[in-house]
């Protein structure tokens, strides 16, 4: 950090898998932390902290969510939500040392990269036709479109602000479907009410035991899938006026291309 003057803290763990809960809290607040006091000893300008709208906690079932959402706990919240939150500490509490910070809170990335992790393994999931889809409603944003925000907002002045980031709000059916039609697969054709969701994932728990593979499907994302969230993204269009998102239909359509070119498919 020595001779810059701004600062993107974008690492973090991600995951739903309950054995990776001490490694995600380590990295995603521990590791927020020492980038905090380290911008502090070197007297950087300006911190952006990449957050989630994890960080603001589940709401109710058709509930929209704002900039102003309070963190409530909840059974509902995740691992990943819980590490997100406390690492949101850290960056306010280095505010309050005296950082200029600016937070952003990105819905669901989709985009192209290692579908191996992440929320890029929903790709994955759908190529290898996974069956399950549910009714559930949840935000969805291009990759691109959360770092031209951050960018934008490098270069705009904003400090102790927070930013929801999300493209469009849309069923996971809706977001599988068209997944599935970007790589020419079945479409899911399973809809998993919430008692099959509770079976379907144990069933994906037994199976991972054998195969050693890891599942999409968790106790957590089972839960979160069957939950309908909306989140309104009406302050960072004020802020940036310029700014705009692209159509998710857009931005699958070009990360399915650019995985079925990806030698990723033959792993």
């Amino acid at each position: 950090m020595v001779g810059i003057d701004a600062v993107i803290h974008a690492a973090a763990k991600v995951s739903f898998q309950a054995a990776d809960r001490s490694e995600m809290f380590r990295i995603n607040i521990e590791g927020t932390a020492n980038v905090v006091n380290l911008a502090l000893e070197a007297g950087i300008t300006k911190v952006l902290y990449v957050s989630s709208v994890a960080a603001l906690g589940r709401t109710k079932n058709g509930d929209t969510v704002t900039e102003e959402k309070k963190w409530e706990e909840s059974a509902m919240n995740t691992n990943y939500a819980l590490s997100k939150y406390h690492a949101e500490m850290e960056v306010w509490r280095g505010m309050g040392e005296g950082l200029n910070v600016t937070v952003v809170n990105p819905s669901t990335i989709l985009g192209y990269g290692d579908w191996n992790s992440s929320s890029c393994a929903i790709f994955k999931n759908v190529y290898n036709e996974f069956p399950w889809y549910t009714s559930g409603v949840n935000g969805f944003v291009d990759v691109e479109d959360v770092a031209r925000a951050i960018v934008l907002l490098l270069e705009t002045e904003s400090s102790g602000e927070r930013y929801i980031l999300n493209g469009e709000n849309w069923t996971f059916q809706e977001l599988f479907n068209q997944i599935a039609r970007g790589f020419n697969k079945k479409l899911p054709y399973r809809r998993a009410t919430p008692l099959l969701a509770e079976i379907a994932w144990r069933f994906e728990k037994v199976k991972t035991l054998f195969t050693g593979k890891t599942s999409l499907l968790t106790r957590e994302s089972a839960r979160i899938s069957q939950t309908k969230t909306y989140f309104n993204t009406s302050k960072i269009k004020t802020k940036l006026p310029e700014f705009s998102f692209t159509p998710l239909s857009e931005s699958i359509e070009k990360a399915c291309n650019n995985y079925l070119l990806s030698p990723q498919l033959t792993r």
